[in-house]
């Protein structure tokens, strides 16, 4: 492989983590900055152009991550595909622009949502062409193996969107401000991200348009497959948010977006094995590695349970804390749905990695045969839900959405050749969860104690003390359930960065050479 696939989750979760921390940091400030009912006509309006740029961009990001990451025998194959999804891209992004432009002129907008979304659907077109080239430069890196160009990249982006999109906020630009933040933030990581590509892959090829050996049939059958895909799987991110714009006052969207963006944050791994694992898998299916493919699907599927599990333990244990401190006075009602969210979210953080090793095989059938049962029970639940039982209506559908992707897609691997659920340990997990939430819980609930902080007001010490007990509660207790080995859990952290990886090699052997003398085996 081009670099190990230890190396590229780091450079992916390492870039991440900055870009969650930027969320963390921005996401309450537009909140609170802008008037009732803009943070929720925000989220719509990105939901409505996630949806409508995967019949832009889905077959050039996916299409160039899987391909130029294969091993072919054709001649300048890397710099042939990058030229092929290049002037793809640019075709697909003038067509988009332009019809994005027209539904908006024509006033499809302003029938579903009202009038005020005409200004903001327009300025979306020029966030059309930006996030197409940012995505296709992004993507065409991290198929060459190149995350620690890509998610310095993204990194790039979200600080040059916080720079310029929370000032324009605070000085009462609402909702254009903040798409003006996203269209010069795509457009800087766009340009710096196609000269990465033109330094390690000459952008020239992009004007040969002759015989270049491109298997163009089969590069358009999976471009095609991953539109549906794609389509299916943002459907279950966004539907809930357009239809409560449509159908409910917009407050109450506000809520609910913040009540998202929380449980989002569960998907913080399962995300980044998700960038990483479509290249990665897409080389080792090539190579015919099926066993080791399913060895990393059983293992991954495991770590991801158990990660997510004890984020949404701690995440639930602090809601009633942690929800009004971070977005402000009158927030209350973001708990409710977040509490109903979290258990869906746990099942959606299973399925996407187990999602991206079909996706790297290139057989798509039974994932998006898959995706498409549960964004159907998402779309029929949310308009049976929403009307009777607003905002909290809408987190039970999408929970339970979110949390039928699990079950499926384990169907839907062991139909492609790999069974993510060989080493699941479920039961073990789910002791493992119950029994580690009882202290967590309780020791939320005895801290009251709350610290006066700078601009920010009394901050609950819960705050502070329940995430690292919590942790080590959990995974003590993963350890003694048998979810987790103790020899694992070392040998993840010895592939770490030192110092991390240097302390943890050393405990690593010792803990091996002891078990293997029967000392631990004898207590657990």
């Amino acid at each position: 492989m081009k670099r190990s696939l230890t190396s590229g989750i780091l450079s992916v979760a390492s870039g991440r983590a900055i870009t969650t921390v930027l969320g963390i940091l921005s996401s309450p400030l537009l909140y609170r900055w802008m008037d009732e009912g803009e943070y929720g006509a925000y989220a719509t309006v990105l939901a409505a152009h996630s949806l409508f740029m995967i019949l832009v961009s889905t077959a050039i990001s996916d299409g160039v991550r899987k391909f130029v990451a294969e091993t072919r025998e054709e001649s300048g194959w890397e710099r042939s595909v990058v030229g092929f999804y290049v002037r793809l891209a640019t075709l697909l992004a003038i067509l988009g622009a332009t019809v994005l432009a027209l539904l908006t002129y024509v006033g499809v907008f302003d029938a579903l949502w009202g009038p005020e979304f005409r200004t903001y659907l327009y300025v979306v077109v020029g966030l059309v062409i930006t996030s197409q080239y940012w995505e296709l430069a992004r993507k065409s890196l991290m198929g060459l193996g190149l995350e620690r160009y890509s998610e310095p990249l993204k990194v790039l982006y979200n600080v040059a969107f916080v720079v310029v999109a929370v000032p324009l906020v605070y000085y009462g630009y609402g909702v254009v401000g903040a798409l003006a933040g996203q269209i010069i933030a795509t457009g800087v990581a766009a340009v710096l991200g196609l000269g990465l590509l033109h330094s390690r892959l000459s952008l020239r090829g992009v004007f040969r348009f002759g015989n270049d050996g491109l298997p163009r049939r089969e590069m358009m059958a999976f471009n095609s497959l991953s539109i549906v895909l794609v389509f299916l799987v943002m459907s279950l991110y966004h539907i809930d948010v357009m239809m409560l714009q449509a159908l409910v006052p917009g407050g109450q969207v506000d809520h609910y977006k913040a009540a998202l963006v929380f449980a989002e944050f569960l998907w913080f791994a399962p995300v980044t094995l998700q960038m990483v694992f479509v290249q990665s898998t897409s080389e080792l299916w090539s190579q015919g590695r099926e066993a080791e493919v399913s060895r990393i699907a059983a293992r991954t599927s495991r770590y991801t349970l158990l990660l997510t599990a004890v984020m949404a333990v701690g995440m639930a244990a602090l809601a009633d804390d942690v929800v009004p401190v971070y977005w402000g006075p009158g927030s209350e009602p973001v708990i409710a749905p977040l509490l109903l969210l979290l258990p869906g979210a746990v099942g959606f953080a299973l399925a996407r990695p187990i999602l991206a090793i079909s996706q790297g095989k290139g057989e798509l059938r039974y994932p998006i045969a898959a995706t498409g049962v549960a964004a159907l029970l998402n779309a029929v639940l949310n308009a049976v839900l929403i009307p009777r039982y607003g905002i909290q209506g809408a987190a039970v559908a999408t929970s339970i959405g979110y949390g039928s992707m699990a079950v499926l897609h384990v169907w839907s691997a062991r139909q492609v050749g790999f069974d993510p659920a060989a080493d699941a340990r479920y039961v073990r997990i789910a002791a493992t969860t119950v029994v580690a939430a009882v202290p967590i819980f309780s020791l939320a609930d005895a801290i009251s104690a709350s610290i006066a902080v700078p601009l920010v007001g009394p901050v609950p010490v819960s705050a502070a003390v329940v995430p690292p007990v919590g942790l080590a509660i959990f995974f003590v207790t993963a350890i003694v359930f048998r979810a987790l080995e103790l020899t694992e859990m070392l040998r993840i952290l010895a592939g770490f960065p030192d110092p991390i990886g240097s302390a943890a090699r050393p405990l690593c052997r010792r803990v091996r050479e002891f078990d293997g003398e029967g000392g631990l085996s004898r207590y657990f």
